[in-house]
């Protein structure tokens, strides 16, 4: 079963580096093993940027192995150098528990916690916050050579600008995380982003110092990159966040789908749980009909019903149909802004109620010749409607929620009108 779970993630292109493949192989064969993976909780929600190790660690639970989900509420208030090029700023810690708070919710819908081996869910806080300084220094700070942690590179990269002691002991307080779950909940295996190799291999050298050998290894995820060399994570309208007050369900669903040929079938990997064969297949029809798009409606679909749940993957298809077809009239005002979010917002004053005027006053038409044309001409649809009435007045049925009007010009212009 494990040899299987290996094989798939090696097809999957999921290990980066490991510590001792051959030990790891071997854990993962003879027994249940429990693993961790942490975040810091720097925001009150993750992004997708941080999905694929946690995407990993339920790929574990799924063979039967146990899953310990940190949160670092300690570390989040020192904050990692690891991948930055200046220091953090800090956090109060309202701020940080806020943040723990968003974040364990989101944990709830990536796991399974109720099953035989559920996952467990833990904040770092609650050991860390216990060290005096003394215990920090003799217990721990004793076994942590100045040269071994100067040849990290998280470390190393910030030498030149400079790096304060509070993010200089920061794989310290991660290395004694590893340990104390090592210790007191069995864990073995930490598994993280390629930029926590440091801090994993830290905690293994910290636990081989302080109780001698010990049975515990680290396993690192590469880092999703695009094809273009644009950074993962980011749309039109900045970070994809889990959260959906932060990126609606359909606004998720469009930045899966929009993935280029080039990177659908990696994503499809990494991301979705879709079986060898099923991607396969679906590798098929990009080289064959990719008109089709089969393979990213795929991993949208499978990626937002995964993060946000069946209902509203089906909101989000329903807003994605009617935004394709044009028909506007049975999407509600709540739908129109997630839609449309992007759009250019113009406003217009209640008094012009005269498509002719209204088209002039938003600038969406330059002059009232051309706006007299575009209606003439059948380019302009209110709400999703053609207008070809010169004469037509906007009315407050014209109105979302009395709010707003989607007007459109030609095939894709489209155009939210608030209301002074």
């Amino acid at each position: 079963m494990t040899n299987s779970l290996l094989e798939d993630l090696k097809w999957r292109g999921l290990i980066y580096q490991q510590t001792d493949e051959e030990a790891i192989e071997d854990l993962l064969n003879k027994e249940q093993v429990h693993l961790y993976c942490g975040a810091d909780p720097t925001a009150d929600s993750l992004h997708i940027g941080h999905l694929l190790p946690y995407l990993t660690l339920r790929r574990f639970q799924e063979a039967g192995h146990r899953p310990v989900v940190l949160i670092g509420g300690g570390t989040g208030m020192i904050g990692d150098p690891s991948g930055k090029t200046e220091e953090r700023v800090l956090q109060t810690e309202t701020q940080v528990e806020q943040n723990v708070q968003g974040i364990q919710k989101q944990m709830e819908q990536l796991f399974d916690f109720d099953s035989e081996n559920g996952a467990v869910l833990v904040n770092n806080r609650d050991w860390l916050g216990q060290i005096s300084l003394i215990e920090f220094l003799r217990d721990y700070g004793k076994h942590v050579g100045v040269n071994y942690m100067l040849g990290k590179d998280s470390i190393q990269t910030r030498l030149e600008h400079g790096i304060s002691y509070t993010e200089f002991t920061y794989t310290i307080l991660q290395a004694i995380d590893f340990g104390y779950l090592n210790q007191k909940m069995n864990v073995k295996l930490q598994i993280g982003g390629s930029d926590q190799w440091g801090n994993i291999t830290s905690g293994i050298e910290l636990m081989r110092r302080m109780y001698g050998t010990t049975d515990a290894y680290g396993l690192t995820i590469p880092l999703v990159t695009k094809s273009d060399g644009k950074k993962f994570g980011k749309s039109e309208s900045g970070t994809v966040w889990l959260d959906k007050d932060k990126t609606s369900p359909y606004e998720l669903y469009q930045f899966w789908i929009n993935t280029s040929d080039e990177d659908v079938i990696k994503f499809l990997k990494y991301f979705t749980f879709l079986s060898k064969e099923e991607i396969e297949t679906l590798e098929q029809s990009v080289k064959e009909e990719p008109h089709l798009r089969k393979a990213q409606k795929a991993l949208a679909e499978n990626v937002t019903r995964f993060i946000h749940g069946e209902e509203a993957l089906k909101e989000a298809q329903r807003i994605s149909q009617a935004l394709f077809s044009g028909d506007l009239k049975s999407l509600s005002a709540d739908e129109i802004k997630a839609g449309f979010k992007d759009v250019p917002q113009v406003t217009l004053s209640r008094e012009t109620t005269n498509i002719v005027e209204a088209l002039v006053e938003t600038k969406i038409s330059s002059s009232k010749r051309q706006a007299r044309e575009d209606v003439s001409n059948g380019a302009i649809y209110i709400n999703g409607e053609r207008q070809q009435d010169l004469q037509y007045e906007l009315t407050e049925e014209d109105q979302y929620e009395g709010k707003f009007t989607i007007i459109r010009r030609g095939k894709k212009k489209y155009f939210m009108v608030n209301y002074k």
